[in-house]
């Protein structure tokens, strides 16, 4: 069995965003010459998340406004913020959405049903945060 490591690196320019990190994942799948086996990713950090959902706005759109309802940003909400954060919505966030996703890789393919893709998603952003791609197989 074989095992590659690949670290992505993002740094979004708003507080909350969602990114498509496919490409990123299937480049890796292909330079780590594993045929068949699996593709673990994960986000590196308590406030960002990695999931497995359809690419429409929309959708983005509706995640948004739910994740603000269940956990919505305010420094006077959470117990965390009164050590001097103010991110204790983002880790709630991350929570709900989850920290990694794991694909099948079939011929040398990241092995998705239809629509699916993979988004990091930041919740508390405007700093570099790490993406781990561990493939293992044969």
């Amino acid at each position: 069995m074989k095992s590659y490591t690949e670290y992505l690196w993002l740094n979004t320019k708003k507080r909350y965003d969602f990114v498509n990190i496919t490409a990123q994942v299937q480049e890796a799948v292909v330079k780590s010459r594993i045929k068949e086996g699996l593709c673990l990713v994960n986000s590196m950090h308590i406030t960002s998340s990695v999931f497995i959902n359809d690419n429409e706005s929309g959708l983005h759109q509706d995640f948004s406004v739910w994740l603000e309802k269940l956990a919505p940003y305010g420094a006077d909400k959470y117990k965390h913020n009164l050590t001097g954060e103010d991110n204790g919505d983002a880790h709630l966030k991350r929570t709900i959405m989850g920290r990694e996703v794991v694909v099948a890789v079939t011929a040398g393919k990241l092995d998705f049903g239809p629509w699916e893709q993979v988004f990091y998603a930041e919740f508390d952003g405007q700093r570099r945060k790490r993406v781990l791609i561990k493939i293992i197989g044969e």
